[in-house]
């Protein structure tokens, strides 16, 4: 069975640092480009340091200031143009990092996304591949309405030929953009957008595996009354429910599973299975979301009970009062864990 924990590190070889999860990924970004010069990003604003500071190194100076404007290209204002590109560079040999700024503009890119970077191996015998990295932020970003703020990883996910990745914290954005820009693959890369800012410990020697969910919480005070799942910026939701339902006697262990796909079945449905009861937590639209997928497969393979908490299929507001209602909050997040534990 697989670990909900990142791998082991020597006490010896550890070299942490206090960085944010914007300073975390353009770190990552930067060692990889210095190690490998067939690495390049590509995207609008990259000259400026990218929209949310993800293109400026932990010196302050744009990404472009260290690598030129042969690697950090900023492009035009059409998203197909910098996808296709990139999936050209991938297939002559480079390892394009494309930048969409926002996963709802990664739409105007879907053909050459999903028809040409996921199945251009498949289709020609592996005669070439498309080691792609395309970075989509995803999730609610504060008044910015309803084409700014969504989530989409279920799509992707969809798509044979597709890794799709979710980091939640600033460890995870450096080693799981560091795991995406070892990958052969195309890697669509979801980071998200209320959360360039948050800062946490990062320890650069300490390897993140695509396709291992990381434990980001536990009570410890014993076996698990149940066990909730989520990924991205609503891990932390469900870290303050569950420490929520601590303080009332009510074990949770939260489960981040980071990795969309490949994903850490082994790790959920053992927890699933230890506890008898998963809730699956999703900032996206619950309708069709990925948590649907997790609750088929544990209700398939085990006995325990499953349940689902997403957003309402609606659009995304402008208005506080609207946006609030795409929102997924700790509250609701312990009623629901309340209602599971109940049944």
């Amino acid at each position: 069975m697989s670990s909900p924990n990142t791998a082991p590190n020597t006490a010896g070889a550890r070299s942490i640092r206090t960085l944010t999860y914007a300073q975390a990924a353009a770190l990552a970004l930067q060692e990889a480009m210095q190690a490998q010069p067939h690495i390049v990003a590509l995207g609008e604003d990259l000259g400026r340091g990218g929209v949310f500071g993800q293109y400026r190194a932990t010196d302050g100076r744009c990404l472009v200031e260290h690598f030129g404007a042969q690697r950090i290209i900023d492009t035009p204002i059409s998203e197909a143009t910098i996808m296709g590109a990139g999936v050209g560079m991938a297939l002559a040999g480079l390892h394009p990092v494309v930048e969409m700024r926002v996963a709802d503009f990664a739409l105007c890119a879907i053909d050459e996304l999903v028809n040409q970077a996921a199945k251009n191996r498949f289709m020609f015998g592996g005669q070439g591949r498309v080691p792609l990295v395309a970075r989509l932020p995803i999730g609610i970003w504060t008044a910015s309405a309803a084409q700014h703020s969504q989530s989409f990883e279920a799509w992707f996910a969809h798509v044979p030929g597709l890794v799709v990745l979710a980091p939640g914290t600033p460890q995870d954005n450096y080693g799981l953009l560091k795991a995406a820009l070892a990958s052969g693959d195309p890697v669509v890369y979801m980071e998200h957008k209320e959360l360039w800012g948050l800062q946490g410990e990062v320890d650069t020697q300490a390897p993140v595996e695509i396709g291992q969910c990381r434990l980001a919480f536990e009570d410890g005070g014993g076996a698990d009354d149940l066990a909730i799942v989520s990924w991205s910026r609503q891990v932390h939701t469900c870290v303050e429910a569950a420490r929520e339902l601590a303080g009332a006697g009510v074990r949770a262990r939260v489960l981040d599973l980071r990795s969309i796909w490949p994903w850490d079945r082994q790790a959920v449905l053992a927890a699933a299975s230890a506890s008898g009861r998963l809730l699956v937590v999703h900032e996206a639209v619950q309708a069709a979301g990925f948590g649907a997928e997790i609750a088929a497969t544990v209700a398939e393979h085990t006995g325990a009970r499953v349940a689902r908490l997403g957003a309402p299929r609606i659009p995304v507001g402008y208005a506080p009062t609207l946006e609030a209602e795409s929102r997924i909050g700790a509250a609701q997040v312990v009623q629901a864990a309340r209602r599971l534990l109940a049944r």
